[in-house]
């Protein structure tokens, strides 16, 4: 599949450290690594904690076995919470802002598989799974925060609780088919069709994300992404 404009019309598992075994990533070198319990905004963030999709319906003892587990990661617009290729994998919780799988080729051109806000996760467990590099990186579109821990330790902690395994399993497979559906629609719509089937599966973000990352993930030129909205209200 082209990755420019086409116009309007086209991981047995490794065994896992204890869960008293927290090994802080420095995700963000500008930014200090510290686990909720010691940030100044803690209580803000366990309740954001307790917002997510994920998440929300974790018993007492599930919060208290996860949270010391969890670090907070503080990212501005463009950085990379994870790259393609990188073999070190997290588990990202987002607690504020906007974050974007993108896929790219040896000529630096890239496509926007997905987008992520608060209350939603974002995850590399399928390249864990079956023992391969990440096969994308997610970026921050927005200036983000988030609780993340090291894939390892998430997994040990699913194998826990099955309960949260089934649950989170089934919201990858999700994610799994809903970027598909995504790249199937940047082949078979015009661009009226993908930006119509956006508003109708996605419209909690519709006002959210940032013209110009909108109109790549559509495959679009910001000029035509402005014409296609007024022309169709």
């Amino acid at each position: 599949m082209a990755l420019s404009e086409r116009g309007e019309n086209d991981r047995d598992s490794h065994p896992a450290p204890p869960l008293t075994a927290v090994k802080l990533f420095q995700s963000n070198p500008r930014f200090p690594v510290t686990t909720i319990a010691n940030h100044p905004q803690r209580n803000t963030l366990r309740m954001q904690l307790r917002e997510n999709l994920l998440l929300k319906d974790l018993r007492q003892g599930q919060w208290d076995a996860l949270e010391p587990l969890l670090t907070v990661g503080e990212y501005r617009k463009g950085d990379r919470l994870a790259r393609q290729g990188d073999e070190e994998m997290l588990q990202f919780f987002i607690l504020e802002g906007m974050v974007k799988r993108v896929v790219s080729n040896p000529e630096g051109h890239e496509m926007i598989l997905r987008f992520a806000a608060e209350t939603e996760m974002d995850t590399s467990y399928a390249a864990w799974r079956l023992r391969t590099p990440i096969p994308y990186s997610i970026v921050a579109v927005t200036k983000a925060r988030t609780a993340e821990l090291p894939m390892a330790q998430w997994v040990d902690f699913l194998e826990r609780h099955p309960e949260v395994m089934s649950r989170f399993e089934y919201e990858v497979m999700k994610l799994m088919s809903e970027v598909m559906a995504h790249t199937i629609t940047l082949h078979l719509l015009d661009a009226p069709g993908r930006l119509l089937r956006f508003h109708r599966k996605h419209p909690e973000l519709a006002g959210k994300i940032p013209k110009k990352e909108l109109a790549a993930y559509l495959n679009l030129t910001p000029e035509t992404l402005s014409r296609l909205k007024k022309k169709l209200g």
